[in-house]
């Protein structure tokens, strides 16, 4: 008998859906599927007002984690972790970092193979890449990874993501998609469960190994990596200002907060249109270069 845990984080609810996907064909007599939701001490809102939104922003971006409440009722022994995650600014939400770095964590993860679940926008790899090192901590063994990403790519992202965090509506309008990630793709996350099914029941998790190549489980797009590297730099940067200014809730913090606010936007609708231009221009005498960061990224599991 087969012993998977299922761990994840869902503020929306949206995670929980591809959760749900993901290991509906891995379940089965020969394989106990343990599925856990990691619940902070303190429930973050949803959706966020704009000053909570952004009062965690700093916690988040410099990944300090948040105390959650222990796990309890788990068995003994698994052969598989799966760790669902979202993003928040450009890296792991807080409870994911604070179950990570929490004494359970260690216990847990130590020396088990992991497959790790993301669903997000399409800036995801800088936030793999800390998670990585978080499971490096624990002594955990990434053999996995899946990423699905929202159907409003690019630029689009940028007006329906914090719409829908702010407001809960997911719904299209003006001239941009719906948020969120397409019914389908999480549909079709069911896909990844039944490899998984089939492999550990012939013991594959043990040869430490990608149980998922060749099943599209990531697809990186090589021209947002270096605006994700500029992205996480801002943020720290950012981040360090808006704690100067003062504890979270207090007038000095909103006043930077709203400061933070005015320059992002501007950004966004001046800095950014521009990027992706130079940036476009710039990538046509780098493809071999980015088909490279591409792969280098995309593993374990790749395309």
């Amino acid at each position: 008998m087969k012993k998977v845990l299922v761990l994840y984080y869902s503020q929306s609810g949206q995670l929980k859906s591809v959760v749900d996907s993901f290991i509906s064909k891995l379940n089965d007599d020969d394989i106990i599927v343990d599925v856990k939701s990691i619940k902070p001490t303190t429930s973050y809102p949803y959706p966020w007002s704009f000053y909570e939104f952004f009062d965690e922003f700093p916690d988040a971006a410099r990944m300090r984690g948040c105390e959650v409440k222990k796990l309890e009722n788990l068995e003994d022994d698994y052969d598989l972790i799966v760790l669902g995650y979202t993003i928040w600014f450009l890296a792991p939400s807080s409870p994911i970092v604070g179950f990570l770095k929490s004494s359970q964590a260690k216990k847990i993860f130590k020396d088990k193979p992991v497959v790790t679940l993301i669903a997000c926008r399409d800036m995801w790899v800088m936030a793999q890449e800390k998670v990585k090192k978080l499971l490096s901590n624990v002594d955990a063994k990434l053999i996995d990874n899946v990423a699905l990403t929202d159907q409003g790519k690019g630029i689009y992202s940028f007006a329906t993501t914090p719409r829908w965090l702010l407001s809960g509506k997911k719904d299209a309008f003006w001239i941009f998609p719906p948020a969120g990630i397409l019914q389908k793709d999480i549909d079709d996350a069911s896909r990844f469960g039944q490899r998984l099914n089939e492999a550990l029941k012939q013991d594959k998790e043990k040869e430490g190994k990608p149980l998922l190549k060749n099943l599209n489980a990531v697809c990186v797009n090589g021209k947002l990596i270096a605006s994700e590297m500029i992205g996480t730099r801002s943020f720290y940067i950012w981040s360090k200002i808006i704690d100067f200014c003062g504890k979270k809730k207090t007038i000095s913090r909103k006043i930077a907060i709203t400061v933070y606010a005015v320059f992002l936007a501007l950004m966004v609708f001046t800095v950014v249109p521009i990027n992706i231009i130079v940036r476009k221009i710039l990538n046509s005498f780098q493809k071999d270069k980015l088909k490279e960061l591409e792969k280098k990224y995309e593993e374990p599991s790749g395309r």
